[in-house]
């Protein structure tokens, strides 16, 4: 494998990595406003 496909290889894990993280976060704050929402009905 070339150098360049190594390091664009790693960017993409990178990224791949960073989008994880965002999905994450974004689901444990849905999961919480769906509490919140829950308890004040």
């Amino acid at each position: 494998m070339s150098v360049t496909k190594l390091r664009r290889l790693k960017q993409l894990e990178d990224e791949n990595q960073k989008l994880k993280r965002l999905v994450a976060e974004l689901s444990l704050d849905k999961h919480m406003l769906q509490e919140v929402l829950a308890k004040t009905l």
